[in-house]
């Protein structure tokens, strides 16, 4: 056996024994294998021609003689010969051109032309041979026509050695880059070392580009950057002037002059020609416009009742019709086609046609006609087409001739007996005495439709009939659901359940039947259903669903887990891909429909496929944020109570579930998670202080109590902690423990905040002397916290000592010299004591510390208006909108400032500047209240508490205009959502909340304080303008 790699690199067997084959019969059984002939091969063995090509005249000797064993590799290559076609003789050549040119001959030296020389001039390489002279070849070359560089004479081979002495081919095409130098190696042969060579070298010359490559790139981006700045664009030139635009007002802008066209051409005047009107022109124009007063004699003669001849263009009626007729005729021949004499017309084109079809009026019946002649057509070139006989009926219905349509739908069911749609348009175009006959032998016709035996039962008027009629369908098509759910909709519940028991028979693989069968059935032959539809269906994952939700609604919740998870193995094994959204959503269906169990059992088994360990807290948040807008509640819980189980130590999955349990769940729900939260995070201050909270919502003020007891032992240094007792203790009006526990909290806290608490309870209980005490040593100790500087301040003005009020916010401005409150509360007591000016100098000082505070510029406008200067008000308004231009609060008042025309104006300045400010939208909702748009007021003011709950002055202003415009329930919803979200900010709501007499007021009694506030101030400002 022998192998043969082939010129196409494909290995080829010969069974040939070497030892006993000649180099003849290989060469013949090559051939034979590969049509190739055998003076045409060339075979080598290991890269070397050990014979050549053999002839018939030659002894051949065995093939093992020449080295070949058995399963030794040839290589068969193929000799070629040049040329496809022969050769057209050369031309004969003048004599001159053989000739040597004179030395330094250039030619059309004459013409202007200039000499060169090239590699090709100057010849090969290396120095050849003396050359033959040409004009001998010319002369003997026509004995080698055809021949082309093949050997096809006796003298070939003495002209093959010649050529080899040479070292070159003369013939050898010049290549334009190498020059003559490619024929040096052109006969040799290209082997793997040659490759090998060059690919070297190319991966050197690529590793030499990329060193050169930085410097290349910067030297090019050097020459592009010296051309831009030798040759700069337009817009680059203007460009210091076009920045300069800005400068200008709109008054110059204006008064830059329009860029007319004065160019020479447009000045020309164009040539005008006018040319008079012709008489008839005229004579038709007076005759349109022509009132006719009088009747001429023809029409006399008729009675008057003749149109004059002049009124009315003259009008062929029979050309007309003629005309249409033609046209028609052209619209046919151009939608048809005619083969072997038959015309086939495209009934799709006339249907749409049809369609697009509208009859409003008498004076389209030409259109119904043509409509009525195309369908024609369609009918009758191709009457087995139904929607042609169907859009031939419906246009006769539409035409009002509705016997025509019964007939047309009849020939329809004729021609078409196997087609349905025709079947449905008779019985609908049918009368009802009719209806149930033409159905019947529809049914008859093709007894397989569904649609058929449907309008059937349709046209039924009781429920026996109809199920009647769907029995006698499904005994025709037994495996149609359609047609068993239709049937056991009508049926009572024994019934169905015997139905739908032979509809699985039939129907197997509609899981739908199945489930619902499991509905009817008993538990026990429910779970057998249920096993049935497992084997003939395990790739359905609502069986497994179902059977989860049978077992909780029989109460058996503990199997509700296993059996989920060993669906969702089952499922796995089957090759079916989980996915967690699907089942996401089937958890969200099992809620809805009451199954709380198989829902918290999906969402545990499928909530972590497919996510990865670290996204899977941030996703599982975000999965249960989803579920709680979507109201499913439930499936939100799941989510976060497996998340706790993976993530126990988190803090933050513990907020949002309690979060989820403060908003949908109950007091006992809330209370147990709160439990389980800081039993696995104790150092979760938040957690205790909800805990806490919610106690004390609920009434249990001792439960509130142990809860911080608890806290306090788990975090022993909490300040927040020590506050919410005291707080607890306060609020329920226990004095002398809120004293006892922040007396200890000052002895173990250095916090400012201890103090100022305990600042207040003095306060509260009247105690002057102890509260000035407490808010000495506080100051010692943190004279930076500015609230204790105000606090004492607030309480020389309590007891009338103005100077030490003074001395007390001069001394808490030097040592918090940016806090606004000090300034404004100095500001206020200078204007008390010594009038506007002292308290203007006190403000622009304030502004000078604390540049850019609208609050300040706000103070100093009202010091203004207060004492009746309006230009000064105003002024200050400009300049502080220049240094504060996206303030809020400042917009709000400029709105209330402007005279009542100019406020619309004003406030959509505002809304430009600061669309989202609660502060405009609550000024824009005043506008829309004081004009009457209730609707829109109500809306602005929505949106001002929502953006701002936490201040206070929002609510009251909403409340207020609930209880003008509003209703009681709109008047409710306002005041739970207030007290919801527990305001603490706000100029009046501060005012009011933080008096004395109102220490322990509900957010209620201050919203309806706040409201009567704001009644008499408007009552006041009515009377003033008055």
């Amino acid at each position: 056996m022998v192998f043969l790699v082939t010129p196409h690199g494909k290995t080829l067997t010969l069974n040939v024994n070497p030892n006993r084959t000649t180099l003849s019969t290989l060469t013949l059984l090559i051939q034979q294998k590969l049509d190739l002939p055998i003076h045409l091969q060339r075979l080598f063995l290991s890269h070397k021609q050990l014979f050549p090509a053999p002839t018939t005249t030659t002894a051949i000797p065995l093939i093992s003689d020449l080295g070949i064993e058995s399963s030794t590799i040839l290589t068969l290559n193929i000799a070629l010969y040049g040329g496809m076609q022969a050769p057209h003789p050369p031309r004969p050549r003048l004599e001159f051109l053989n000739s040597k040119p004179p030395p330094n001959y250039v030619a059309g030296l004459g013409r202007g032309a200039t000499g060169f020389t090239t590699r090709s001039d100057i010849g090969p390489a290396r120095a050849a041979p003396d050359l033959p002279d040409r004009s001998a070849t010319v002369l003997g070359g026509a004995a080698g026509v055809g021949r082309g560089r093949g050997k096809g004479g006796a003298g070939e081979d003495e002209e093959e050695e010649e050529g080899d002495d040479k070292g070159y081919d003369e013939n050898q095409k010049f290549d334009e880059f190498e020059g003559n130098d490619v024929g040096l190696f052109a006969s040799a042969e290209y082997d793997e070392d040659d490759k090998e060579a060059d690919a070297v070298w190319e991966s050197i010359d690529k590793r030499m580009d990329s060193r050169r490559k930085d410097r290349r790139e910067a030297r090019l981006k050097e020459e592009i950057e010296k051309y831009r700045a030798s040759n700069p664009k337009i817009t680059e030139q203007f460009a210091d002037l076009k920045r300069k635009l800005y400068t200008l007002s709109a008054q110059e802008w204006d008064s830059i002059p329009e860029i007319g066209d004065y160019t020479v051409r447009n000045k020309k005047k164009r040539f005008e020609s006018f040319v008079p009107v012709p008489d008839t022109l005229l004579e038709k124009a007076r005759q349109e416009r022509e009132h006719v007063t009088a009747l001429d004699p023809k029409t006399r003669a008729a009675g008057g009742t003749e149109t004059p001849w002049g009124q009315t263009p003259v009008t062929d009626l029979t050309a007309v019709g003629e005309g249409r007729g033609t046209v028609l005729s052209l619209k046919l021949d151009r939608l048809s086609d005619s083969v072997s004499g038959l015309t086939v017309v495209d009934p799709k084109g006339y249907l749409t046609d049809l369609k697009s079809m509208k009859i409003t009026s008498d004076a389209e019946i030409s259109d119904i006609k043509k409509a009525r002649l195309l369908l024609k057509s369609v009918t009758q070139t191709n009457p087995k087409h139904p929607p042609g006989w169907i859009a031939a009926a419906r246009l006769e219905e539409v035409a009002g001739k509705i016997q025509t349509a019964r007939q047309l739908i009849q020939k329809g069911c004729e021609e078409c007996p196997k087609n349905e749609d025709v079947w449905l348009e008779a019985c609908r175009l049918a009368s009802p005495d009719e209806a149930k006959a033409v159905i019947a032998r529809g049914v008859k016709a093709i007894p397989k439709s569904v649609k058929l035996w449907m309008q059937a039962a349709k046209l039924e008027h009781d429920d026996v009939n109809r199920s009647r009629v769907l029995r006698k369908g499904l005994e025709h098509i037994p495996d149609s659901v359609r047609l068993w759910k239709a049937v056991v909709e009508l049926a009572n519940e024994e019934d169905a359940r015997h139905l739908l028991q032979r509809a699985v028979e039939y129907c197997p693989l509609h899981v739908e039947l199945w489930l619902a069968l499991a509905r009817l059935e008993t538990y026990e032959n429910a779970k057998k259903v249920l096993n049935k539809a497992r084997e003939k269906l395990p790739k359905e994952p609502a069986i497994w669903i179902t059977g989860a939700k049978l077992e909780e609604a029989n109460g058996n919740t503990a199997m509700i887990g296993k059996i989920i998870e060993r669906g969702i193995r089952t499922l796995q094994r089957e090759g079916v891909e989980i996915d967690r959204e699907a089942w996401m959503k089937e958890a969200e269906a099992a809620e809805r429909a009451g199954s709380v169990a198989t829902c918290q059992a999906i969402i545990h088994n499928t909530i972590g496929i497919g996510v990865e360990e670290e996204d899977r807290k941030r996703t599982w948040v975000a999965d249960a944020e989803e579920c709680k807008k979507r109201g499913s509640i439930e499936t939100a819980r799941a989510i976060y109570a497996h998340a706790l189980t993976v993530f126990m130590y988190k803090k933050s999955i513990w907020l949002k579930a309690a979060q989820l349990e403060k908003s949908h769940g109950t007091r006992e729900s809330l209370d147990e998670l709160l439990r389980r939260a800081v039993k696995y995070t104790p150092q979760a201050e938040v957690l205790w202080l909800m805990g806490a909270k919610e106690k004390w919502l609920a009434g249990d003020v001792p439960g509130a109590r142990d809860i911080l007891r608890e806290a306090y032992a788990a975090i022993p240094n909490s300040e927040e902690i020590w506050l919410a007792a005291f707080k607890l203790e306060f609020e329920n009006s226990e004095p002398e423990r809120a004293r006892m526990l922040l007396a200890k909290a000052r002895e173990r806290e250095r916090n400012e905040r201890v103090w100022m608490k305990s600042a207040i309870v003095e306060r509260e209980l009247g105690n002057t002397a102890e509260e000035r005490r407490l808010l000495e040593e506080g100051l010692k100790l943190f004279p930076s916290f500015f609230k204790l500087w105000l606090m004492l301040g607030q309480l020389e003005e309590r007891l009338g000592q103005l100077e030490q009020a003074r001395e007390a916010y001069e001394s808490g401005q030097k040592h918090c010299p940016n806090c606004v409150p000090l300034w404004l509360s100095h500001a206020n007591l200078e204007e008390k004591m010594n009038g506007l000016s002292k308290a203007r100098a006190v403000l622009t000082n304030a502004r000078k510390k604390n540049p850019q505070n609208p609050e300040l510029w706000l103070a100093a406008i009202r010091a203004e208006l207060r004492h009746g200067n309006k230009k000064e008000a105003e002024n200050l308004m400009a300049k502080a909108l220049q240094e504060c231009p996206t303030s809020g609060i400042l917009w709000a008042a400029s709105i209330e400032m402007v005279p009542r025309p100019q406020r619309k104006t004003k406030s959509m300045d505002a809304l430009k500047k600061c669309d989202h400010d609660p502060y405009v939208l609550a000024a824009v909702a005043k506008l829309f209240w004081h004009d009457r748009k209730v609707d829109k007021a109500r809306t602005w003011l929505n949106r001002a508490v929502t953006l701002a709950p936490d201040i206070g002055d929002f609510w009251a202003l909403y409340y207020k205009f609930e209880l003008q415009h509003g209703t009681e329930d709109n008047q409710k919803d306002v005041l739970n959502r207030c007290i919801a979200a527990e305001p603490k900010h706000g100029e009046r709501w501060q005012a009011i909340s933080k008096a004395v007499e109102n220490a322990h007021q509900p957010t209620e009694a201050i919203l309806k304080k706040l409201v009567v506030v704001l009644g008499k101030e408007e009552s006041a400002a009515e009377n003033t303008k008055h």
